[in-house]
């Protein structure tokens, strides 16, 4: 992990995502509705729906296009309805891969996961066959040079479990998803404000590559998330440039 920069990984990853934002739209929407489907429509009492809704605001989603998501999830318009897929795979080297899908079509979601994975030198695993390397958790970072023990305090008055300082100098808050919400809006109301704020499956070890095989394992990365049915993909991969 020497040399290893977490900041410099996160800003190329926004990065991409911001070359992709042409999707966010979709992949909120579908989130919305699942969301409250399965939770029912107030975000008081639905912490997967309050995230969602959040994270639509701050992309400058219309508040009709929320709305209407969440009412097609309580069933008070008519959708499509996404059924929640978990894949798990290996990408170069081994990589550790989850594939989150949200479709209509499991037998279509399966054969293009299936193919972006082979084509670009990765392989479908087993239900469990990598996810015991991750921790479903809400991770907020914040940049380099951010007081730690300023986030710190309001962290754990939050409820956050752990504060991690990185060696670049960010500083990670992990807190449980259900309270993922409530710690963020503590930390914002402290005057902090991440860079990075998401429910995520966060790789407990992470695996850094450079080179060929970076450039090798972001096109895999990048065929995965490309693809319709795809919502979300983790990795233990760290891609430097």
């Amino acid at each position: 992990m020497a040399g290893h920069s977490k900041w410099a990984n996160i800003q190329h990853r926004k990065g991409r995502q911001d070359a992709k934002r042409g999707k966010i739209f979709t992949k909120l929407i579908k989130e919305i509705t699942v969301s409250a489907r399965l939770a029912g429509g107030d975000i008081n009492f639905n912490p997967r729906l309050r995230a969602a809704v959040a994270e639509a605001k701050e992309q400058n989603m219309p508040a009709d296009n929320i709305t209407r998501a969440i009412k097609r999830g309580t069933g008070e318009l008519e959708g499509v309805s996404y059924e929640e897929i978990r894949y798990e795979g290996y990408g170069i080297g081994g990589a550790a891969i989850i594939i989150d899908c949200l479709t209509d079509n499991k037998q279509r979601a399966v054969a293009d996961v299936r193919h972006a994975l082979s084509k670009n030198g990765g392989n479908l695993g087993t239900d469990g066959s990598v996810s015991f390397m991750f921790k479903h958790c809400g991770v907020l970072v914040f940049e380099p040079g951010t007081s730690e023990d300023q986030v710190m305090e309001a962290a754990l008055d939050a409820g956050a479990e752990d504060v991690v300082t990185d060696e670049d100098g960010s500083v990670e808050v992990i807190a449980a998803p259900a309270d993922f919400t409530a710690v963020k809006e503590a930390l914002e109301a402290a005057g902090l404000k991440a860079v990075l704020a998401e429910v995520t499956m966060r790789a407990e070890n992470e695996t850094v590559f450079t080179g060929d095989d970076a450039a090798k394992m972001q096109k895999l990365l990048d065929a995965l998330e490309d693809l319709d049915d795809v919502q979300e993909v983790y990795t233990n991969a760290v891609i430097e440039e």
